[in-house]
């Protein structure tokens, strides 16, 4: 630290960077510098070799070729230990945090110090003070698996900063974040590079790239297609044409909404979260056939819990309804009989079996049925043929379907789920930020699938924390907050700044009626 308290610069540069695996190049010569004091965005489709070139950056691979700088001094890191101690960290899509600690134990976890007396109440006091000088909201005494999936996202930043690093490498930071969180954390990427931190941005929000940038790199297939481009004067469409090589669509094309018969019905819905506190506070909901409902809400607003109860995998009170079966107490498989599919926010924990094949991931919700179902045994060569079909059909992008699920980048594991989900067929599904982290021309790719089963008739539920993503896709929008649903709009009659200030609690004029959550909910 210098004497004001700023960070001494740091510039990165990498040279030729090389690094193979099975199959496949993931960096084919890469160059690269990230300069002191600047945020430098790393853009490019799944697959296009940015998580590997940082992850050489931050210690976790070794590159077969090339070299790396720090300072002017050349480097080779042997761990992540070695980039920290060079003011390196990282904070990764997928976060690396142990689930039964709290936040304060998982930011002080593989520190040297304290090295006898651990004081755990001096440190929480330390931990809220530097989340709150970030304006990073976290309790620094909650467990990890009690967080939203945002909250977890901002333990990694409090972890990296406590730690000294001078440059953060920050991939997908803002995908689980609200608009007015992602200007807080532009507030807070400003603060530090105005201090001498320098960020490298990896993200697929072409708009915020835009905004925050000073330096654009982009990759494509494991190669820079443009090096260090000023952000200034570029257009979201020169970025898209350089990530995917062609013109990409902005919206997806919409018929006239002609809604069916009422799929899903929900009265008075009461759950609690993994705390025990209200989650769901009398929700109450019409889904329809042919109508995509956009639920908007800032995480941790018990969207995740509404989409447990809908898929049976979290207990409730209340009556809920499918294709007018009432379900009171159900399970997955219950939910997926009755044609309910699920997209879920969790790719890796929830949305996949890591360790297993392409192949044993996609056939999950077919295995106990012809023809992949061959009396008590699974019939092999009918399920491989199935994945293959499927992977080519969904562009699922790996060296075969004997990979494993767990080497899948972002957007082809998303590619995987939404392929098993879709192919069920289903009356209902429940699509839980179903874009988040992906490119742009994957994104587009959902949407259109998304659509599609729109006009195939089916009932779609999409939670997802980008406004302008529920806009653009549902027929209709409710707003929850606290576990409260605050309004219904029709879309084409919905106000931006009206439902901006009902996800952040406002009423808008609305009468807000707080109904209490019914003791003795099941499972709390």
């Amino acid at each position: 630290m210098t004497s004001d308290g700023s960070t001494a610069p740091l510039a990165i540069e990498l040279r030729g960077i090389v690094k193979r695996f099975p199959g496949v190049v993931a960096n084919d010569g890469v160059d690269f510098d990230l300069r002191p004091g600047e945020v430098h965005a790393l853009l490019g489709e799944n697959g296009a070799g940015k998580s590997t070139l940082m992850n050489i950056v931050a210690g976790l691979y070794r590159p077969d070729e090339g070299e790396m700088r720090v300072d002017g001094r050349p480097v080779r890191f042997r761990s992540p230990r070695d980039a920290i101690a060079a003011g390196l960290g990282m904070i990764h899509q997928h976060f690396a945090l142990v689930p039964s600690q709290t936040v304060t134990e998982n930011v002080l976890l593989g520190l040297d110090r304290p090295r006898f007396l651990l004081g755990l109440a001096k440190h929480d006091e330390e931990m809220a003070a530097l989340a709150a000088g970030l304006g990073l909201k976290v309790d620094p005494r909650a467990k990890v698996w009690q967080l939203s999936v945002g909250e977890q996202q901002r333990v990694e930043v409090l972890k990296m900063l406590y730690r000294g690093a001078h440059v953060l490498i920050m991939d997908e930071p803002t995908a689980v974040l609200a608009p007015q969180e992602v200007d807080e954390l532009f507030r807070t990427l400003r603060a530090m590079t105005a201090s001498g931190r320098s960020i490298v941005f990896i993200s697929h929000k072409l708009a915020e790239v835009l905004a925050i940038a000073d330096r654009i790199t982009v990759m494509r297939r494991g190669r820079v297609t443009a090096s260090g481009i000023a952000a200034a004067g570029t257009s979201k469409g020169d970025l898209a044409r350089l990530m995917v090589g062609r013109e990409v669509l902005g919206s997806v094309e919409r018929t006239m909404f002609r809604p069916g018969a009422v799929v899903l019905s929900m009265r008075d819905v009461h759950a609690e979260n993994d705390k025990g506190l209200p989650a769901l506070r009398g929700v109450s909901l019409d889904v329809r056939a042919g109508e995509i409902l956009g639920i908007a809400g800032v995480a941790g607003n018990g969207q995740s819990e509404l989409a447990q109860v809908v898929t049976g995998l979290r207990p409730f009170l209340g009556r809920i309804e499918i294709a007018g079966d009432v379900a009171e107490r159900r399970s997955a498989r219950d939910a997926i009989r009755r044609g309910v599919a699920h997209v879920p926010e969790d790719r890796t924990g929830v949305g996949s079996a890591p360790n297993l094949s392409i192949t044993d991931n996609l056939i999950m919700k077919a295995y106990r049925e012809a023809p992949i179902a061959h009396g008590w045994v699974i019939d092999v060569s009918a399920a491989r043929r199935m994945a293959e079909s499927l992977k080519d059909e969904y562009s699922i992008a790996a060296p075969s379907i004997d990979t494993l699920a767990r080497l899948l980048s972002g957007g082809n594991l998303q590619r995987l789920i939404l392929a098993r989900e879709i192919e069920s067929k289903p009356s209902l599904l429940v699509a839980v930020q179903p874009t988040r982290g992906l490119d742009v021309g994957a994104i587009e790719a959902v949407h259109r699938l998304l659509m599609a089963r729109r006009e195939a008739g089916a009932a779609t539920i999409l939670i997802s924390e980008d406004l302008d993503e529920i806009l653009g896709l549902s027929d209709r929008v409710a707003v929850i907050y606290e576990g409260l649903i605050l309004g219904t709009f029709d879309v084409a009659e919905a106000d931006v700044q009206e439902l901006g200030l009902l996800m952040t609690g406002g009423t808008g004029g609305l009468p807000l009626e707080v109904a209490p959550i019914l003791p003795g909910v099941p499972g709390a």
